[in-house]
């Protein structure tokens, strides 16, 4: 096997897996250092001495940040003549049902830098107006002015024609105009819509396209920096839908990597999950500052329906819902009196209060949710402590100030108890640990509605499914969660805080490829569609082999997708088609179309026309997971890994706790609640009237005893 570092960077932690050449695994949790994402990688590297020729795959929160913070690239759009506002007329979808006055974020590009162009392609893909070069001449000399540093080109219909996109770029990279800073301006990154989204829509193309060309020139030059620090050690980046690309081209298309963290999460909860014979999760990553939550019916979820920071974003990803939900989420009071946990976060600098790294000055705005228009741009500064979730788990006995990253790091009991009574005073409780308890309580009911977002709002039955919790926090609070939505079991692998670093080692190299094509198809025979795919598909098919190839990745393999719906329907259903042998497309196309609309929607039309929307092709290319060990199940007793008691809050009042070292349980061991289980990446919180079962792989099985 060969060496293989997973890195996972966090809000507040960046975790490290290594497998080294016998296949024997480490990990490591080193303090994030958000000023620059790469400083804690190195030095997570220089203490686990990772040697050169080591591959390394990382899950980055690079182009998540720049777009959550609004610190991306100075980004111009150019576009068809009457097109430049598309960015700010949307959907005109109302996310918020009950805002008054409700606010749109503002579009990463202001309307000073998008400009039109007098060109014209029809919905036939038929060049109706065409583009004239010297309409550029003065684009480019006003991207020079405004020291524009990255560039978006989206054309109507460029998905069927993409030549004048192309035109456009070859004018930009051959432009004699003057630098833009230091950089000449033929040098500038440039995103085009035909290849970042080659799909119609063009609301979601302009805006993915836009997101592209707003993240990429800080993810360029962060892996720049990062891939000179590894030095001999390649380099490949985890992606929002499970697989894994080349440094190089998450530089290029760094809107890939959007969610590239949670990703690995769910990557590697389905693959311990598998191992042990487990199927149907509900994925739960609580990390320091949000909380993923993802729905695994047997397969890992995926979705082309993504948003982020209130932006939609076509590109393929893993079906996740996040909230600002963390173990580093702040507590605060609103003006009427209302506790609120998140979603603004401590990170990782400072940090906790019990991290004993300085109070500070922490003042947190909130807006007057009454938007009363007497005072429209009224705000209510709140003096509050630095009270974090992780502070109110510690003053309630569920984290162990020794115990903290296996004693490496020492928690500050004191600190955290001080920073909880002036929470306490706010709130007008009679105890430090009353306070902690509603931080608890109202963290807890913040991702209860997460997990009912996507299976109860969704016609799934929780009840049917396993709770797999990971990230540092996860372990502390799933119990509770689990047993609010009546979930009947909590699957906790061996390494949960680093679970995410491990799905960068399980993930597969992968690309998606996809075409708009706007077929009708409902009344032709299977040879008609047959021999129709198979020519729409020989493109993508080369063009995926051969950019896989380029990559060093020769035996790939082709998944193929279609998005299909009736007729006069606004969205499509998404159809896997597996076709045999290699070269038959010769399948029951539209068969498969209905049964998954009646299966969808409970209903379906044999006798309407169906159309081929967009058509999709992965390619994939294999991997070799690091291996789980199995044993054998020894005796039930685990006294052998009992390390002590004390009291631990449970029901708003203290209950004498059982403490065990997670590396002294061995398969087969079992124990009731309440206990508290501590391992070196997280703290397992088992409450009273749970049970725990050490399984063959080392996983806690835990079970809501029917007492």
């Amino acid at each position: 096997m060969n060496w293989r570092l997973g890195v996972d960077t966090g809000g507040t932690f960046t975790d490290f897996v290594w497998v080294d050449g016998s296949g024997h695994v480490q990990i490591h949790k080193q303090l994030s250092t958000p000023h620059d994402p790469s400083a804690a990688i190195l030095q997570g590297i220089e203490v686990l001495r990772v040697p050169e020729g080591t591959a390394v795959v990382h899950g980055s929160t690079v182009a998540t940040n720049a777009l959550l913070e609004r610190r991306g690239a100075r980004t111009a759009l150019i576009t068809t003549k009457g097109f430049a506002d598309v960015l700010e007329i949307g959907r005109q979808n109302r996310p918020d049902i009950y805002a008054l006055v409700p606010q749109k974020p503002p579009p990463l590009v202001p309307r000073a830098w998008r400009f039109e162009l007098d060109e014209r392609i029809t919905a036939q893909g038929e060049v109706l107006r065409p583009l004239n070069p010297d309409d550029l001449l003065p684009i480019l000399t006003k991207l020079a002015a405004e020291q524009i540093e990255s560039v978006a080109v989206c054309l109507l219909f460029s998905f069927l024609y993409p030549d004048h996109e192309q035109q456009i770029q070859q004018a930009i990279s051959q432009s004699p105009q003057p630098q833009v800073g230091n950089l000449p301006i033929s040098n500038l990154p440039i995103s085009l819509s035909s290849d970042i989204l080659p799909e119609y829509r063009e609301y979601e193309r302009t805006a993915t396209t836009v997101i592209n060309a707003y993240v990429a020139p800080l993810m360029s030059r962060y892996l720049g920096r990062l891939a000179e620090g590894l030095g001999a050690r390649p380099l490949t980046i985890m992606q929002s839908n499970g697989g894994v690309i080349s440094a190089a081209m998450a530089g290029q298309q760094a809107a890939r990597t959007a969610l590239s963290g949670p990703a690995g999460g769910v990557v590697g909860a389905h693959y311990v999950a598998a191992q042990a014979g487990f199927s149907d999760l509900i994925t739960f990553d609580m990390g320091g500052t949000s909380t993923d939550v993802a729905l695994c019916q047997g397969r890992v979820p995926t979705t082309t329906n993504g948003h982020i920071a209130g932006m939609p974003l076509r590109l393929p990803l893993i079906d996740i819902h996040t909230v600002g939900a963390g173990g580093g989420s702040l507590a605060h009071v609103d003006a009427g009196g209302a506790l609120h946990v998140g979603p603004q976060s401590a990170g990782a600098d400072p940090g906790p209060a019990c991290y004993g790294r300085g109070i500070g000055d922490w003042r947190i705005e909130i807006k007057d949710a009454a938007q009363s228009p007497n005072l429209p741009n009224r705000r209510l500064a709140i003096s509050q402590s630095r009270a974090t979730v992780t502070d109110a788990n510690l003053v309630l006995g569920r984290l162990d100030a020794d115990h903290f990253l296996g004693g490496t790091m020492r928690l500050d009991v004191e600190a955290a108890r001080a920073a909880l009574a002036e929470l306490a005073s706010v709130m007008g409780v009679a105890s430090v640990e009353a306070a902690a308890w509603g931080v608890i309580q109202v963290a807890n009911a913040n991702m209860e509605r997460a997990i009912r977002h996507i299976s109860v709002e969704r016609g799934y039955d929780p009840r049917l499914f396993t709770l797999l919790p990971f990230g540092g926090a996860g372990p502390l609070h799933a119990c509770e969660l689990a047993a609010n939505l009546h979930i009947p079991r909590v699957f906790i692998p061996p390494s949960p805080g680093v679970l995410s670093a491990l799905g960068m080692l399980v993930a597969a190299p992968t690309k998606n490829y996809s075409r708009t094509v706007m077929q009708e198809i409902g009344r032709l025979g299977d040879w008609e569609i047959g021999d129709w795919l198979g020519e729409v598909f020989a493109d993508l098919e080369e063009r995926a082999t051969g950019e896989m190839a380029a990559e060093g990745h020769n035996n790939v393999t082709l998944q193929h997708a279609l998005d299909m719906r009736y007729k006069g329907q606004s969205h499509e259903l998404t159809i896997p088609i597996n076709r045999l042998p290699t070269t038959d497309y010769r399948l029951p196309i539209t068969d498969l179309f209905h049964t998954a609309h009646q299966t969808r929607y409970g209903y379906h039309q044999p006798e309407a026309a169906v159309e081929v929307v967009t058509i999709r092709l992965t390619a994939v290319a294999p991997v070799t997971p690091p291996p789980l060990p199995q044993y054998p199940l020894a005796e039930s007793d685990a006294a052998a890994a009992l390390v002590g008691e004390k009291e631990v809050w449970f029901n708003q009042q203290p209950v004498l706790t059982r403490l065990y070292d997670r590396a002294r349980l061995r398969p087969g061991h079992q124990f009731p609640g309440p206990a508290i289980v501590f391992q070196y990446d997280t703290t397992t919180v088992v409450p009273p009237e749970w049970d725990t079962a050490v399984d063959s792989y080392g996983n806690l099985l835990l079970t809501k005893n029917p007492s």
